[in-house]
């Protein structure tokens, strides 16, 4: 299984990723600070200095259809914002 899931790509963390050098990634909800800065290290081959994570708690949705109205909601994820070192970065682009 892997610790980074996909690159979160927003208007948010593209002014972040030039102005300040910070990316945004979906995690594994289970993985650490720690697994995510070698991850990332090793996938993009760059130099991390620090890692920010946060749960994004799922939101409860509702659908109103002509026979019923549904319930359900979206799933809970974890975010983590990786700084690199000065000068360093990362094409996300690239695969597109």
């Amino acid at each position: 299984m892997s610790i980074l899931i996909r690159p979160l790509i927003t208007e948010k963390m593209t002014a972040q990723s030039e102005k300040e050098g910070r990316y945004g990634f979906v995690v594994d909800r289970k993985s650490n600070k720690v697994e995510i800065k070698s991850a990332v290290e090793k996938e993009y081959g760059v130099t991390v200095t620090g890692v920010r994570t946060m749960i994004v708690r799922g939101k409860d949705k509702t659908r109103y259809t002509k026979t019923n109205i549904l319930h359900g909601g979206t799933s809970t994820w974890k975010k983590a914002i990786v700084t690199l070192k000065q000068g360093e970065t990362i094409d996300l682009y690239s695969s597109i």
